[in-house]
């Protein structure tokens, strides 16, 4: 059943049922020879349909000389397959004078492409070209038996069977042994398989990250030798750290009104941000991201963001409230490891602990610590959750509840301080940082709250 070519046929079609076409999709990239099998046909599919205006040429002759019914027979049926052999011949010439499929792209659901040469639809056939996501997750099988996934925003250059080139983003590449060899380029990598599953970042500034997930890989940088990478172990080459860590000069920003509303960044008056890293002494108030992730595979990499609005300048009684936050790309982690993830959002309820400062914040002094979330209502309270997908472009989310609105309307000293954390856990020690733009942040919205004052 799972080397059924009808069942591929249909497939390449559109025929295929919904709940069969996920299963062929699961058979495609386990099975290798499935997957030869698929990319063949998909192949030709494309090619039926990209020439689909020629094909009459070819059988100009047999309808030059049109049979009788009573006529059709051995020498028609003998027509009939050397017109099917001659059709197959053209389609092998067209591949072979023309780029050929390399690959299929077995999965792009609830995917956004923007200024890709290539076809975006589920089962496509592909051959070289460059696929620009910027929203979801695709999976590429290639005719090699390696699998690629992007994780937008990804542009991504497919250059044959066994090589394409990360142009910006995030994949992660699971290579069989028969696909040994496999490499993926960056503009400053190259990164060669040894049968493995990896990931591979590049940035728009010219970094690149690999990290192993299993087996090995080896790393070619220009007028360096050849890096052996093994499991669990990465390796970042570039001129920028994997994160901004500078100060940015910026023009003072004011209360934002809009009608009833009030838009209040962490940037006005004594507003402040940053994230703090369990294990990390160093303090990240400067930084243009806020990072926040939560593993129990590895502590270190634990993470927290507190904001802190300043409210002084707020004269009328808050009606309504809403938490605007910018999502980032945090080039850590990989989007493919985890699920959908849910955060949460809580108020800092003792005042005095609004005091903390950026520049000196760190897991260690933090004004709540992890036992404080256990304890809702002594020094936090929950106020809100909100979900981000795995896979989702940066975008601006909107978080309002009765409890938030009830939290800053109770506010004494004018200074509302908040903690977002992560709740939803991880797979793989690998899995991704989330991230969203701090006041420090050179283009995107920093974090502010939207008050209603009727």
């Amino acid at each position: 059943m799972s080397n059924d070519p009808s069942r591929i046929d249909k497939a390449v079609e559109g025929l295929l049922p919904e709940d069969e076409w996920h299963r062929l999709q699961a058979e495609i990239l386990e099975d290798e020879q499935l997957r030869k099998s698929y990319v063949e046909r998909a192949w030709l599919h494309g090619q039926l349909c990209a020439n689909a205006d020629h094909l009459p040429e070819l059988l100009e002759t047999s309808e030059s000389a049109p049979q009788s019914p009573a006529k059709w027979g051995i020498r028609s049926w003998a027509m009939a397959a050397a017109v099917t052999i001659g059709l197959l011949g053209w389609f092998l010439s067209l591949r072979s004078e023309k780029d050929p499929m390399v690959a299929v792209l077995v999965e792009a659901d609830g995917c956004r492409w923007a200024g890709s040469e290539l076809p975006t639809t589920e089962g496509a056939g592909l051959k070289s070209g460059k696929l620009a996501l910027v929203e979801g997750m695709a999976t590429i099988a290639f005719e090699s038996g390696a699998t690629v996934t992007m994780e937008a925003p990804t542009t991504l250059e497919i250059l044959s069977k066994m090589r394409c080139r990360l142009l910006e983003g995030s994949v992660v590449a699971d290579v069989p042994e028969s696909a040994h060899g496999f490499t993926i380029d960056t503009s400053d990598l190259e990164v060669i398989d040894l049968g493995t599953k990896f990931g591979v970042t590049a940035s728009a500034f010219g970094d690149s990250h690999v990290i192993v997930f299993e087996g090995a890989v080896e790393v070619e940088r220009p007028d360096q030798e050849v890096t052996l990478l093994k499991e669990g172990k990465s390796l970042h080459h570039g001129s920028n750290p994997p994160l901004p860590n500078q100060e940015i000069a910026r023009e003072p920003v004011q209360i934002e009104a809009d009608g009833d509303w009030l838009a209040i960044p962490t940037s006005v008056g004594r507003g402040k941000d940053s994230f703090v890293r369990r294990t990390h002494r160093k303090p990240f108030g400067a930084h243009a991201l806020l990072m926040v992730k939560h593993t129990e595979l590895a502590e270190g990499n634990e993470r927290r963001t507190f904001l802190t609005f300043d409210l002084e300048n707020v004269s009328k009684p808050i009606s309504e409230a809403e938490l605007v936050l910018d999502v980032e790309a945090s080039g850590l982690g990989f989007s493919a490891l985890i699920p959908d993830s849910r955060f949460a959002v809580y108020g800092i309820t003792d005042g005095d602990l609004d005091s903390w400062k950026e520049e000196y914040l760190t897991w260690e002094n933090a004004p709540v610590k992890t036992e404080d979330f256990a304890d809702d209502g002594q020094k936090v309270q929950k106020l809100a959750q909100f979900t981000i997908r795995r896979g989702a472009a940066p975008h601006l989310v909107s978080i309002a509840s009765a409890d938030l609105t009830r939290f800053l309307q109770r506010d004494q000293n004018r200074l509302a301080s908040l903690v977002i954390i992560r709740e939803t856990g991880e797979n793989d020690r690998q899995g991704l940082v989330h991230a969203f733009a701090s006041k420090e942040h050179p283009t995107a919205r920093p974090p502010t709250l939207r008050l209603k004052t009727p």
